[in-house]
């Protein structure tokens, strides 16, 4: 019987603005964090897309991919992801194009449908957003021609192509936490990025959906998919537990829409929940993975193997810049990365 797989990490960074902080703090710790993603060996490194938000720094990832690329060696970076229905598909195309140019091979496309904010934001970032499938679905099919510089016939990709030229094209991601996002991506040969870390409920089915339907395309010949997932790894057991009680708090707060940054775990450990917050606390853990190196690894391990896929993408939000450096090395240790085996934090 074949051994399994390797299994490959990967990270998704939202740009965490800590209580206190500031959002340039922010941006310098993901160039930072990146570098030393890149060292460890992890396999990319993504960055997201969110608005109307101070907690989140993380507004254009096109503007901070060519930041990180040029930071980085080796390591895969892209956009976890754009969220398209703000804006042309011939604009992203461009976009991304260029930024091939500059990093020929180490540029992923990742692309999502949810507007990364509230609808009043999002009707202010695009007024012509009507949030339809149909919307959608003719931005991804004009994305790849004018990504691959094909057209159809009568049709604006047959006049109109995007700059400049590339030798290689990105690959593309559908980023989503829904089933519905996965057939389109099976649909237009995209790979497919399910976020755990949003919606832990279905998602090894959906998976399993986008892999059944899947239609080779140019950018693909066999279906590619990967599972985000919040990570918190400690040396000690105790560590741990104060990050998940932080991280619990941080997730009410953001699901009331209260914008005040990562907390400290003195703020967790003085806050009093209703029974109501507690039973969406127990439902929020079902979003991550929390424990000291071995515990995490096996969780990880098992999740990989429920989702039958080969690579995770891990999402560390912590108050501490530290702890989420110390929770990737720790990570990158456990399953053999090949990289370096500390970090230095200053």
């Amino acid at each position: 019987m074949p051994a399994p797989p390797k299994l490959k990490l990967s990270i998704l960074d939202q740009s965490p603005v800590r209580k206190g902080g500031t959002a340039a703090q922010a941006l310098q710790e993901t160039i930072t964090l990146a570098k030393e993603a890149d060292r460890l060996g992890y396999t990319r490194f993504w960055v997201s897309e969110h608005h109307n938000t101070r907690s989140l720094a993380g507004a254009t990832p096109e503007v901070l991919i060519p930041v990180l690329a040029r930071e980085t060696k080796r390591i895969r970076i892209g956009s976890g992801g754009v969220m398209l229905p703000h804006y042309s598909a011939l604009k992203v195309a461009e976009n991304f194009k260029l930024l091939e140019n500059l990093y020929p091979g180490r540029i992923d496309l990742g692309l999502g449908r949810a507007p990364g904010t509230d609808r009043l934001t999002a009707a202010a970032l695009n007024p012509h957003n009507t949030f339809s499938e149909a919307a959608f679905m003719q931005q991804l099919k004009d994305l790849g021609h004018y990504l691959h510089d094909t057209f159809e016939a009568g049709d604006i990709t047959e006049k109109v192509r995007a700059t400049p030229t590339t030798t290689s094209v990105p690959p593309v991601w559908l980023l989503s936490s829904s089933g519905q996002s996965g057939l389109f991506a099976a649909h237009f040969g995209f790979g497919f990025s399910f976020a755990h870390f949003i919606n832990p409920i279905g998602g090894a089915q959906m998976v399993q959906a986008y892999q059944e339907h899947f239609q080779p395309s140019a950018f693909l010949q066999a279906p590619q998919a990967n599972v985000g997932v919040f990570v918190l790894c400690a040396d000690t057991a105790e560590k741990a537990q104060q990050l998940l009680e932080t991280m619990d708090l941080l997730m009410l707060r953001i699901e009331k829409g209260i914008s005040a940054g990562v907390p400290p775990y003195e703020d967790a450990q003085t806050q009093q929940y209703t029974e109501a917050e507690q039973q969406r606390i127990l439902f929020n853990r079902q979003r991550l993975v929390c424990g000291t190196q071995h515990q995490v690894k096996e969780q990880l391990t098992e999740m990989a193997t429920s989702y039958a896929v080969d690579e995770l993408v891990l999402v560390t939000i912590t108050h501490d810049f530290s702890d989420r450096l110390r929770s990737y090395e720790l990570l990158a240790e456990a399953f053999g990365l090949e990289g370096t085996s500390s970090i230095k934090v200053l």
